[in-house]
């Protein structure tokens, strides 16, 4: 994309200028903001141009990730909600709900994904929503938690148990019985419009199963899950070079015992670790997308490494840039403040540190020569 994904770099960031901080302690990105934004395909990249989309591939659609990242998690988060549900819709859907869903997404409506439920979160094998046929129709009932941008949806896709396997189906968030309860004060990602959603009885077309069929609940999950992965990967990304350009920043301007920290040993040893972060989980998110650019079959381990190397490397870096800042980055609203927060909740989402371990091993173990 060249010139012009750089160009809509520079848009995003005059968009959203110096307003994360006010975001963040307010709870809230302004609706018509993100309908914009969506408006122009900027919530969901990689959808192809023929239904409104960027049609970016994985890696320009990362590179775009890591500078929204960079500049607010919580509008990132919104993001790669409304990216998880065009993939999940384009990847399970028939050709007419493609033609029929797509557009709406590129075209200011806003979208989020129910996955986890108060008893399966890692386990979604342990889902007790359900979607079941009743003639022409089908009812959905069940309880979703933590639906990342769900408060601000016009559109929900929701994964529930149906016949002898799971679907995902499309959801109007002002369906009746359908009830979305705010999150109020999340640890991190504070705007991302974090809820609970309730579904009680809800009605909807046979239509609004996508692709009109039960799949194996391991499929499901892991087709439309795999998404997010990378996008949280990359959106860590941008939380590193966040943290990094701070640190150095305050490092190189501020004095300690005459002469400025970064000449101190032990500071400029954060620093290199920043950097060596940073570099890593840039290295290990471009293998991955060329993975998926390229149709690699490595692309399910390279995106599962690149979600949990992103991660774990961003919230201990976090760490180390308030360390740096001290009380200059201790205050709410700051930079690193808001980063150590949000990085916490990239450690759980898409993926816990612990559940992406687990399939790390048991690639391991898989893996040609392991004895």
């Amino acid at each position: 994309m060249g010139d012009d994904l750089n160009s809509a770099m520079t848009d995003v960031t005059l968009r959203v200028g110096d307003l994360a901080a006010e975001w963040d302690r307010t709870g809230l990105i302004p609706r018509d903001l993100l309908r914009e934004l969506g408006a122009e395909g900027r919530l969901c990249a990689e959808v192809p141009a023929q239904y409104g989309g960027w049609g970016l591939g994985s890696t320009d659609s990362g590179a775009y990730t890591a500078h929204v990242g960079s500049l607010c998690s919580s509008l990132r988060s919104v993001m790669t909600s409304q990216g998880m549900a065009a993939w999940t819709i384009q990847r399970l859907g028939t050709a007419e709900q493609a033609a029929a869903h797509l557009p709406r997404l590129t075209g200011g409506e806003l979208a989020a994904v129910g996955f986890s439920e108060p008893g399966a979160g890692s386990d979604l094998s342990a889902m007790t929503t359900t979607v079941r046929r009743d003639g022409d129709e089908v009812v959905v009932d069940g309880h979703k938690k933590w639906v990342t941008a769900a408060h601000y949806a016009d559109l929900l896709v929701i994964v529930g148990r149906h016949e002898d396997g799971a679907v995902a189906v499309v959801v109007p968030a002002d369906a009746p019985g359908v009830r979305i309860e705010r999150i109020a004060d999340p640890l991190g990602c504070r705007a991302a419009g974090h809820a609970d959603v309730h579904l009680d009885g809800v009605r909807l077309p046979a239509d609004s199963i996508l692709g009109g069929h039960p799949l194996p609940p391991t499929l499901l999950v892991t087709t439309a899950l795999a998404y997010g992965r990378m996008s949280v990967a990359w959106g860590c990304v941008g939380i590193l070079r966040a943290c990094l350009a701070a640190a150095t920043a305050h490092a190189a301007g501020r004095e300690q015992f005459g002469r400025p920290l970064a000449e101190h040993q032990l500071v400029a040893g954060h620093l290199a670790d920043l950097y060596t972060a940073e570099q890593v989980a840039s290295r290990v998110c471009e293998h991955a997308s060329r993975c998926w650019d390229e149709g690699s079959p490595d692309q399910v381990v390279a995106t599962v490494l690149a979600k949990h190397v992103s991660a774990t490397q961003a919230a201990r870096a976090a760490a180390t840039a308030v360390q740096v800042l001290a009380s200059a980055g201790s205050r709410d609203g700051h930079a690193v403040a808001r980063a150590y927060r949000d990085t916490k909740l990239m450690e759980i989402i898409e993926g816990s540190n612990e559940l992406c371990r687990l399939m790390l091993a048991q690639h391991a173990l898989s893996a040609p020569g392991t004895p």
